[in-house]
């Protein structure tokens, strides 16, 4: 399965409005990490995410990317 490089960024603030855009698929974890790494070094993060997703086909990556998740609880001895 490929890894994909997806540029992220969200609408007004919104957690909820994302646009994903597809800047690259690759074979190999490491040469993915290694363009998302230079990508978020060289450009201001303002509003903007760069994010490796391995998954069957460009698709589910999207809907993994775009599925609400909770926030974690952090227990007492977490904080």
């Amino acid at each position: 399965m490929p890894y994909y490089l997806f540029k992220i960024s969200e609408l007004d603030n919104h957690d909820l409005i994302k646009h994903l855009e597809l800047l690259q698929v690759c074979d190999a974890f490491k040469s993915a990490q290694r363009e998302a790494r230079e990508l978020r070094a060289e450009k201001p993060l303002d509003g903007i995410t760069y994010k490796v997703m391995f998954a069957e086909n460009q698709l589910a990556a999207e809907e993994i990317l775009l599925k609400k998740r909770d926030k974690p609880v952090l227990m007492e001895y977490e904080r």
